[in-house]
């Protein structure tokens, strides 16, 4: 092997190298879009309101940014906060707030303390296409296992969209 295609393939692979190209620079990462995040609490709050019950819905990004936020009528003001805060609890977790409140009674006290984050049940992530896009948060109804179904509920109506997210 020459001199002349040594330095070729030792040049080759610097400018290869993760290191030196900074591969890990960027990054793509799936989030969810605002008209999916609208759909998702629009059928949140339909599906509690046939339910009888008056309920705030929130969707959040996989970041806990406020995407879209629905208040049925007579849904009371505070409910918009702890919608947002259940969504952003299992933003946190990385699971169902329910689920995290179940697994992590020994610092729910704790946990209730971080600002924008409340350990109740209602909270469900969001997933599509194999990742994790989001969370909605659901509050209003008489139990937050009535939240959380509401919340369940919407996510089975747009079931379709997010398996065939790409």
């Amino acid at each position: 092997m020459s001199k002349k295609y040594f330095l070729a393939g030792l040049t080759s692979l610097f400018f290869l190298s993760p290191i030196a190209g900074h591969a890990n620079d960027m990054l793509t990462v799936k989030t969810i879009g605002m008209e999916l995040a609208r759909d998702i609490a629009n059928e949140a709050v339909l599906e509690c309101r046939k339910q009888g019950y008056q309920v705030s819905a929130v969707v959040v990004d996989r970041g806990g940014n406020l995407i879209a936020a629905l208040r049925d009528t007579l849904a009371a003001r505070f409910t918009l906060q702890i919608a947002e805060e259940k969504a952003n609890a299992s933003v946190f977790s990385g699971i169902n707030s329910g689920e995290f409140r179940d697994a992590r009674g020994d610092i729910q006290q704790e946990l209730n303390h971080v600002d924008g984050v409340i350990i109740m049940e209602g909270g469900l992530i969001i997933e599509a296409g194999g990742s994790r896009i989001g969370a909605v948060g659901v509050s209003g109804a008489p139990g937050g296992d009535k939240d959380a179904a509401c919340a369940m509920k919407a996510l089975e109506a747009v079931e379709e969209r997010l398996e065939f997210a790409d």
